[in-house]
Protein backbone atom coordinates (compact mmCIF):
# COMPACT_ATOMS: atom_id res chain seq x y z
CA UNK A 1 0.00 0.00 0.00
CA UNK A 2 2.60 2.55 0.53
CA UNK A 3 4.28 2.07 -3.02
CA UNK A 4 1.19 2.35 -4.11
CA UNK A 5 0.35 5.73 -2.35
CA UNK A 6 3.75 6.69 -3.34
CA UNK A 7 3.31 6.36 -6.74
CA UNK A 8 -0.23 8.03 -6.55
CA UNK A 9 2.06 11.55 -4.75
CA UNK A 10 5.20 11.21 -7.65
CA UNK A 11 2.16 11.06 -10.56
CA UNK A 12 0.28 14.11 -8.78
CA UNK A 13 3.76 16.50 -8.64
CA UNK A 14 5.15 14.61 -11.50
CA UNK A 15 6.00 18.37 -13.31
CA UNK A 16 7.21 19.29 -10.00
CA UNK A 17 9.72 16.23 -9.13
CA UNK A 18 13.47 17.43 -8.98
CA UNK A 19 15.81 15.52 -11.32
CA UNK A 20 18.28 13.25 -9.59
CA UNK A 21 21.52 15.74 -10.34
CA UNK A 22 19.77 18.58 -8.34
CA UNK A 23 22.11 19.23 -5.34
CA UNK A 24 18.98 19.49 -3.15
CA UNK A 25 17.96 16.25 -4.04
CA UNK A 26 21.87 14.83 -3.58
CA UNK A 27 22.13 16.14 -0.35
CA UNK A 28 19.00 14.39 0.67
CA UNK A 29 19.74 11.20 -0.53
CA UNK A 30 23.30 11.46 1.15
CA UNK A 31 21.83 11.93 4.17
CA UNK A 32 19.02 9.35 3.87
CA UNK A 33 21.31 7.20 2.94
CA UNK A 34 23.50 7.57 5.75
CA UNK A 35 20.31 6.92 8.13
CA UNK A 36 19.23 3.74 6.73
CA UNK A 37 23.02 2.35 6.99
CA UNK A 38 22.28 3.30 11.54
CA UNK A 39 18.92 1.59 11.16
CA UNK A 40 20.87 -1.28 10.54
CA UNK A 41 22.53 -1.07 13.18
CA UNK A 42 21.47 -4.69 15.23
CA UNK A 43 22.79 -3.37 19.06
CA UNK A 44 20.91 -0.34 17.92
CA UNK A 45 17.83 -1.81 16.22
CA UNK A 46 17.53 -3.46 20.53
CA UNK A 47 18.28 -0.13 22.16
CA UNK A 48 15.02 1.57 20.68
CA UNK A 49 12.89 -1.93 19.96
CA UNK A 50 13.00 -2.07 16.28
CA UNK A 51 11.57 -5.21 15.15
CA UNK A 52 12.62 -5.20 11.49
CA UNK A 53 12.64 -9.34 10.67
CA UNK A 54 9.77 -9.84 7.93
CA UNK A 55 9.96 -6.53 6.56
CA UNK A 56 10.80 -5.08 3.38
CA UNK A 57 12.32 -1.84 2.89
CA UNK A 58 13.20 -0.59 -1.00
CA UNK A 59 14.60 3.21 0.17
CA UNK A 60 13.58 5.71 -2.50
CA UNK A 61 13.56 9.53 -1.78
CA UNK A 62 12.46 12.52 -4.29
CA UNK A 63 12.14 16.13 -3.64
CA UNK A 64 8.94 17.77 -4.70
CA UNK A 65 9.61 21.70 -5.58
CA UNK A 66 6.82 22.81 -3.30
CA UNK A 67 6.24 26.00 -0.92
CA UNK A 68 5.47 23.43 2.11
CA UNK A 69 7.54 23.13 4.57
CA UNK A 70 6.69 19.23 5.40
CA UNK A 71 8.35 15.71 4.42
CA UNK A 72 7.06 12.18 5.00
CA UNK A 73 8.51 8.74 4.82
CA UNK A 74 5.39 5.63 3.81
CA UNK A 75 5.64 1.86 4.59
CA UNK A 76 8.56 0.40 2.99
CA UNK A 77 10.69 3.42 3.00
CA UNK A 78 9.01 5.77 0.34
CA UNK A 79 10.57 8.96 1.16
CA UNK A 80 9.20 12.62 -0.22
CA UNK A 81 10.65 15.63 0.70
CA UNK A 82 8.98 19.37 0.07
CA UNK A 83 11.21 21.67 -0.93
CA UNK A 84 10.50 24.78 1.21
CA UNK A 85 12.29 22.35 4.15
CA UNK A 86 15.70 22.64 3.09
CA UNK A 87 15.54 26.61 3.39
CA UNK A 88 13.93 26.03 7.25
CA UNK A 89 16.95 23.03 8.08
CA UNK A 90 20.17 25.62 8.91
CA UNK A 91 22.02 22.56 8.12
CA UNK A 92 22.23 18.67 7.34
CA UNK A 93 22.02 17.94 11.20
CA UNK A 94 18.98 19.69 11.27
CA UNK A 95 18.04 17.83 7.86
CA UNK A 96 18.62 14.42 9.57
CA UNK A 97 16.40 15.77 12.42
CA UNK A 98 13.38 15.68 9.56
CA UNK A 99 14.47 12.35 8.01
CA UNK A 100 14.94 10.83 11.02
CA UNK A 101 11.66 11.35 12.51
CA UNK A 102 9.67 10.73 9.22
CA UNK A 103 12.05 7.10 8.51
CA UNK A 104 11.66 6.45 12.56
CA UNK A 105 7.94 6.18 11.20
CA UNK A 106 8.20 3.62 8.88
CA UNK A 107 10.57 1.66 10.46
CA UNK A 108 8.34 1.65 13.31
CA UNK A 109 5.39 0.33 11.50
CA UNK A 110 3.01 3.41 12.47
CA UNK A 111 0.92 3.52 9.12
CA UNK A 112 0.53 0.09 9.18
CA UNK A 113 -0.83 0.59 12.56
CA UNK A 114 -2.93 3.46 11.36
CA UNK A 115 -4.47 1.58 8.46
CA UNK A 116 -5.65 -1.29 10.84
CA UNK A 117 -7.23 1.35 12.79
CA UNK A 118 -8.98 1.77 9.61
CA UNK A 119 -12.03 -0.35 8.43
CA UNK A 120 -11.50 1.51 4.52
CA UNK A 121 -7.80 0.91 4.72
CA UNK A 122 -7.67 2.86 1.61
CA UNK A 123 -4.37 4.67 0.26
CA UNK A 124 -6.24 8.00 1.37
CA UNK A 125 -5.75 6.84 4.73
CA UNK A 126 -2.00 7.24 4.36
CA UNK A 127 -1.93 10.59 2.85
CA UNK A 128 -4.35 11.88 4.36
CA UNK A 129 -4.25 10.85 8.78
CA UNK A 130 -2.20 12.30 11.21
CA UNK A 131 -0.22 10.02 13.35
CA UNK A 132 -0.85 9.51 17.15
CA UNK A 133 0.76 12.21 19.60
CA UNK A 134 1.79 8.58 20.55
CA UNK A 135 3.43 7.49 17.83
CA UNK A 136 4.85 11.26 17.14
CA UNK A 137 6.55 10.40 20.17
CA UNK A 138 7.83 7.07 19.68
CA UNK A 139 9.15 8.19 16.11
CA UNK A 140 10.93 11.07 18.04
CA UNK A 141 12.58 9.15 20.41
CA UNK A 142 14.00 6.58 17.63
CA UNK A 143 15.13 9.55 15.49
CA UNK A 144 17.40 10.79 17.77
CA UNK A 145 18.94 7.35 18.37
CA UNK A 146 19.16 7.17 14.69
CA UNK A 147 20.53 10.93 13.80
CA UNK A 148 23.14 10.11 16.37
CA UNK A 149 24.21 6.54 15.25
CA UNK A 150 24.16 8.07 11.29
CA UNK A 151 26.95 10.45 12.82
CA UNK A 152 24.95 13.78 12.85
CA UNK A 153 24.57 16.13 16.12
CA UNK A 154 21.42 15.45 17.75
CA UNK A 155 21.88 18.96 19.90
CA UNK A 156 20.57 20.26 16.65
CA UNK A 157 16.86 18.68 16.58
CA UNK A 158 16.29 20.47 19.83
CA UNK A 159 17.32 23.74 17.73
CA UNK A 160 15.22 22.67 14.96
CA UNK A 161 12.06 22.16 17.27
CA UNK A 162 12.05 25.64 19.02
CA UNK A 163 12.95 27.22 14.88
CA UNK A 164 9.94 25.43 14.43
CA UNK A 165 7.64 26.67 17.74
CA UNK A 166 9.03 30.17 16.86
CA UNK A 167 8.01 30.38 13.07
CA UNK A 168 4.58 29.17 13.95
CA UNK A 169 4.44 31.97 16.40
CA UNK A 170 1.77 34.82 14.79
CA UNK A 171 2.20 33.37 11.13
CA UNK A 172 0.95 30.48 9.13
CA UNK A 173 1.60 27.19 10.95
CA UNK A 174 4.43 24.62 9.03
CA UNK A 175 2.41 22.28 7.41
CA UNK A 176 4.92 19.41 9.37
CA UNK A 177 3.70 20.91 12.63
CA UNK A 178 0.05 19.94 11.69
CA UNK A 179 0.72 16.47 11.77
CA UNK A 180 3.80 17.09 14.43
CA UNK A 181 2.93 19.26 17.08
CA UNK A 182 5.62 21.21 18.56
CA UNK A 183 5.53 21.87 22.07
CA UNK A 184 7.56 22.32 25.26
CA UNK A 185 6.98 18.75 26.28
CA UNK A 186 8.64 17.46 23.04
CA UNK A 187 11.54 19.24 23.39
CA UNK A 188 11.88 18.21 26.67
CA UNK A 189 12.23 15.40 25.74
CA UNK A 190 14.46 15.57 23.05
CA UNK A 191 16.48 16.90 25.41
CA UNK A 192 16.44 14.07 27.68
CA UNK A 193 17.50 11.33 25.00
CA UNK A 194 20.01 13.42 23.31
CA UNK A 195 22.65 12.23 26.25
CA UNK A 196 21.37 8.92 26.32
CA UNK A 197 22.03 8.67 22.53
CA UNK A 198 25.57 10.07 22.65
CA UNK A 199 26.57 7.38 25.30
CA UNK A 200 24.92 5.12 23.31
CA UNK A 201 26.90 5.50 20.00
CA UNK A 202 30.47 6.14 22.52
CA UNK A 203 29.67 2.87 23.92
CA UNK A 204 28.91 1.42 20.00
CA UNK A 205 31.85 3.02 19.04
CA UNK A 206 34.40 1.84 22.13
CA UNK A 207 32.75 -2.03 21.11
CA UNK A 208 31.26 -2.09 24.21
CA UNK A 209 28.04 -2.81 22.31
CA UNK A 210 27.99 -6.80 21.15
CA UNK A 211 26.16 -8.02 18.11
CA UNK A 212 24.08 -11.23 18.89
CA UNK A 213 24.68 -14.32 17.27
CA UNK A 214 21.10 -13.81 15.48
CA UNK A 215 21.12 -9.93 14.47
CA UNK A 216 17.85 -8.28 12.80
CA UNK A 217 18.62 -7.03 9.33
CA UNK A 218 16.86 -5.07 7.15
CA UNK A 219 17.17 -7.79 4.90
CA UNK A 220 16.54 -7.55 1.34
CA UNK A 221 16.23 -3.53 1.41
CA UNK A 222 17.39 -2.26 -1.20
CA UNK A 223 17.77 2.34 -1.89
CA UNK A 224 15.81 3.08 -4.65
CA UNK A 225 16.21 6.12 -6.89
CA UNK A 226 13.88 7.21 -9.57
CA UNK A 227 14.45 10.01 -11.95
CA UNK A 228 11.99 13.23 -12.97
CA UNK A 229 10.47 11.18 -15.38
CA UNK A 230 9.83 7.89 -13.05
CA UNK A 231 11.85 5.82 -15.68
CA UNK A 232 15.20 4.98 -14.84
CA UNK A 233 15.83 3.11 -11.70
CA UNK A 234 19.16 2.75 -10.03
CA UNK A 235 19.04 0.19 -7.05
CA UNK A 236 21.86 -0.46 -4.95
CA UNK A 237 21.19 -3.56 -2.74
CA UNK A 238 22.36 -2.85 0.86
CA UNK A 239 23.93 -5.53 2.35
CA UNK A 240 25.07 -6.12 6.24
CA UNK A 241 28.77 -4.89 7.15
CA UNK A 242 30.21 -5.81 10.36
CA UNK A 243 32.78 -3.25 9.89
CA UNK A 244 30.93 -0.32 9.92
CA UNK A 245 27.18 -0.03 10.23
CA UNK A 246 25.50 -3.03 9.72
CA UNK A 247 24.04 -1.89 6.74
CA UNK A 248 26.40 -1.02 3.18
CA UNK A 249 24.61 1.20 0.86
CA UNK A 250 26.10 2.94 -2.31
CA UNK A 251 24.25 5.57 -3.90
CA UNK A 252 24.64 5.34 -8.04
CA UNK A 253 22.29 8.34 -8.60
Amino acid sequence: MGQQAYRQVLQEYRSRILPADDPRVRRVRAVVVRIVRAAGIEPLQREINLHMQGYRFEWEANVIEDRRVNAFCLPGGKIAVYSAILQVTQNDDQLATVLSHEIAHALAHHSNERVTREESGRVNVLLNKAFDRQQESEADHIGIFLMTFAGYNPEEATRFWERMRQLSQGREIPEILSDHPSDERRIRDIERWVPKAERAKRAFDKGNIASTDSPKRLADARFEIRNSKLETRNKSQIRNSKQESGIGMNDSS
